[in-house]
């Protein structure tokens, strides 16, 4: 548990086994992004075809960790990653 285990520890060859599975990292097509937007171009890329354009369908997938996204372009569902939540310590 030290250091805390995040995605952006996967390695490439465990982001192309994440891709190969339908299962969408949050750090393509995101950028720094930490809202997670409702049924509104997502930018995240689709594992089947590679378009991004993509909605999130929902921010609950089968575990806490991942959303439900749908590719308007080879129309097909696909889960991905939530993005990191920085917590503020800024005390304000």
């Amino acid at each position: 548990y030290d250091p805390p285990w995040t995605t952006d520890r996967i390695t490439e060859r465990g982001q192309e086994a994440l891709r190969s599975f339908g299962i969408a990292p949050h750090w393509e097509g995101r950028g720094n992004a930490v809202a997670i937007p409702l049924l509104k171009g997502s930018g995240v890329a689709c594992p089947y075809c590679g378009s991004t354009q993509t909605v999130t369908e929902s921010a609950f997938g089968p575990t806490p960790c991942r959303t439900v996204h749908f590719c308007r372009s080879c129309r097909n569902p696909f889960e991905g990653f939530k993005t990191k939540q920085v917590p503020d310590t800024s005390g304000a």
